[in-house]
């Protein structure tokens, strides 16, 4: 990506993403920002692991508020997929050559202005430096095994979350199975989209996901509009001091910025 720091490895830097594919193509109520979700789903971009780094799926949400205010929610389930082209392996461990080239010219450039007497220490350690360097900062093509991110995203009208959790996690899960689900995985996606309709207000709507019934509730019209949150997370991400800083500031009609990465 633009303004990315090229002293990182290339494992650790983020690369460009795109939107491989949506469905349905086009809703006349809520037109496809395809830049927006692009960026809202991958919000920090395309990245790499290697069978040596934590590759569990992580599940995060957004919002689009569009100008006349309405808003539409998104739902991402990110996980690693192994890169099966050659050439993008290729790519990564040439990157990686050149990573290390320069960190070792970077190295050598600052121990040549040294003093002779000092000279085969540093080469010891040049020698060190160098070793560690390919060992914890490397990969093989021969060796590793190279995966990359994904996501599925759902975008509702309504904040839905539980619901849309569990059914990306069982489309998750029919998709990594070594033995297939009892339908294709289109007849899911065609369901959710056309067929599962939004529950009335103060009614609940019990669906069937790909392997297990999920359940969503509207709240009625005199009712707390939907939260759909765990508040434990909440608490987590907090604490219990900040959590009651917040309540009291919103107590107070305060102006609260939340900052995070």
């Amino acid at each position: 990506l633009a303004g990315e720091n090229f002293d990182q490895s290339p494992l650790r830097r983020t690369f460009k993403s795109k939107v491989l594919a949506h469905y349905p193509q086009n809703i006349e109520w809520n037109p496809f920002d395809q830049d927006a979700v692009n960026m809202l789903c991958m919000p920090k971009g395309l990245s790499f692991r290697t069978q040596a780094d934590n590759r569990d799926p992580q599940l995060h949400s957004f919002i689009i508020t569009r100008e006349d205010g309405s808003r539409t929610y998104g739902f991402v389930l990110t996980f690693y997929e192994e890169v099966t082209s050659k050439q993008i392996c290729t790519a990564m461990q040439t990157l990686y050559q050149m990573h290390n080239a320069e960190q070792y010219s970077s190295v050598c450039a600052s121990s040549s202005c040294s003093m002779d007497s000092l000279a085969s220490s540093i080469d010891e350690g040049d020698a060190t430096s160098l070793a560690k360097l390919q060992r914890y900062n490397s990969y093989d093509i021969s060796r590793d095994t190279l995966y990359v991110s994904k996501c599925i995203c759902l975008i509702t009208p309504l904040p839905f979350m539980q619901a849309c959790k569990k059914f990306l996690i069982q489309l998750y899960k029919a998709v990594t199975s070594q033995q297939p689900p009892p339908l294709p995985l289109e007849s899911y996606i065609h369901n959710i989209l056309y067929e599962v309709p939004l529950p009335p207000p103060g009614r609940s709507l019990k669906f069937y996901g790909v392997y297990e019934p999920i359940i969503c509730q509207r709240p009625g019209p005199n009712e707390l509009p939907l939260s759909d949150y765990p508040l434990r997370e909440v608490f987590e991400l907090l604490g219990l001091e900040n959590l009651v800083q917040v309540f009291t500031c919103v107590l107070l009609e305060m102006q609260i910025l939340l900052y995070s990465q």
